[in-house]
């Protein structure tokens, strides 16, 4: 994500909490109990605290990846090309960590896969990452979450799946399955 698309995210939970508890103040009679609304401010914002200190670790842990050479030293693998998936859009080239994917772990310090971009001069650009979890390996009875975002099923690898757009802002939104501002066509 970047860093304006970050400070968007917060100043508009800001902003909700902000009109919440003025809306609250203004009334004669209270929304909710005192006690009700003064927890609830805390609990909002210690969640966009801790959305934010997540994507600021997938930046961290993968900013090294910016280098493709880099990615390949540290055992990530082509798994396929830029695609583009009917009704959903581009999502770009990737490339994938067997032992990550295989650990059935969740951790944005170690993604499962990363997504390039194509680009003219043959070094694909960076933009976004995948965590994603063997159906195998799942024991939950629901598809796990990452920051309230669902994974989604990909039936074609056997995983649960959840593109993370750290690098290339989107305007579907962070974790939307496709990019519009990909481009499967060489820049």
């Amino acid at each position: 994500m970047n860093t304006s698309l970050a400070h968007s995210l917060a100043r508009s939970l800001a902003h909700a909490t902000t009109a919440a508890l003025l809306a609250a103040c203004a009334d004669v009679t209270p929304l909710a109990p005192k006690r009700q609304l003064a927890s609830s401010a805390p609990l909002a914002a210690r969640a966009a605290a801790e959305g934010n200190a997540a994507i600021a670790t997938l930046r961290r842990a993968t900013a090294r990846y910016h280098n493709l050479n880099a990615a390949l030293a540290d055992g990530f693998v082509f798994l396929h090309g830029c695609e583009t998936r009917p009704e959903e859009g581009p999502a770009g080239v990737v490339y994938v960590h067997m032992g990550r994917l295989t650990d059935g772990v969740i951790d944005p310090a170690t993604p499962d896969a990363l997504l390039y971009e194509p680009s003219h001069n043959g070094s694909p650009k960076l933009v976004g990452v995948e965590l994603a979890v063997p159906y195998a390996l799942w024991t939950g009875a629901e598809p796990p979450e990452f920051l309230g975002a669902t994974f989604q099923r990909e039936e074609e690898f056997g995983v649960f799946g959840l593109h993370v757009w750290v690098w290339r802002n989107n305007p579907n939104g962070l974790f939307a399955e496709s990019n519009p501002r990909i481009t499967c066509g060489v820049q």
